[in-house]
């Protein structure tokens, strides 16, 4: 966007949202329109496609058997790696994963794993030698702004449709057997995503406002309305009582969507 039309389109979103309104109608605390579809990839062991307005992601998830980390050898490993297709958006390249894919990935695995979401202790066959390590793969479909948002709901609806392996340990070796049961999962944590525009705090950061707000904050809340984890991002900063703003409207935003969607 050129300087002179982002400053038009600041001003726009300035004086709107100053009235508690927005560019495309939404108050400044409402989620675009959301839809989550489960199970759509055949060979995965899970998957789930969010849209969030117009922004999509899918999650596929994989569980294969591998070594645990040497300072949790009684537990399974999470990994969690975002791609951008560049088809999604102008602004992404192919290539090897750019800061914003990384950052992606970080945020939403930050969640999962801070939030215990995963009984990773179930997920070890033999401590210190075998456990089950599960791949959480995000795809950017189409960036319409807010993709840590609908990442994390993905990666969580995605887990809530995984299926481990059945297994037996005969001399020493890892046998897969026939049949499936359900990831172990403690917690779904949904993460709330705030923006910054001129002072004014905005839930659902959509792509026009992304590019023109001066700071983001993602904050990971459980079923208790705790936060598990924070993200801050953008250059510009967040006084103490914005943050405590943010926190009162995420666990809010959290508990709406958690009944929304049966979680």
């Amino acid at each position: 966007m050129s300087s002179l039309v982002t400053r038009v389109k600041l001003k726009q979103i300035e004086q709107l949202i100053a009235k508690g309104k927005r560019l495309d109608g939404r108050g400044i605390n409402d989620y675009r329109e959301i839809k989550i579809e489960q199970g759509l990839i055949e060979k995965a062991e899970g998957s789930a496609r969010v849209l969030l307005g117009k922004t999509e992601v899918l999650v596929g998830t994989k569980v294969e058997t591998g070594e645990p980390f040497p300072d949790t050898p009684n537990e399974g490993v999470l990994t969690v790696n975002a791609e951008l297709v560049p088809l999604a958006s102008p602004s992404f390249e192919p290539g090897p994963p750019d800061e914003n894919s990384i950052e992606l990935a970080r945020i939403v695995d930050r969640g999962i794993r801070e939030s215990k979401a995963i009984a990773t202790e179930k997920l070890c066959i033999e401590p210190g030698k075998n456990v089950f390590v599960v791949f959480v793969d995000i795809y950017v479909l189409n960036h319409d702004g807010n993709l840590i948002d609908a990442s994390a709901l993905a990666a969580v609806a995605a887990l809530l449709n995984t299926k481990m392996p059945n297994y037996e340990v005969e001399d020493g070796e890892v046998k897969i057997k026939t049949g499936y049961t359900p990831l172990p999962l403690k917690s779904h944590p949904i993460t709330v995503t705030l923006g910054k525009i001129n002072g004014t705090l905005i839930v659902d950061p959509w792509l026009e406002e992304e590019q023109v707000m001066d700071s983001r904050i993602s904050m990971a809340i459980n079923e208790e309305g705790n936060i598990c984890a924070i993200q801050k991002g953008g250059s510009g900063f967040f006084t103490p009582q914005q943050i405590l703003e943010a926190k009162n409207i995420a666990i809010e935003k959290a508990a709406e969507l958690r009944k929304k969607l049966g979680w």
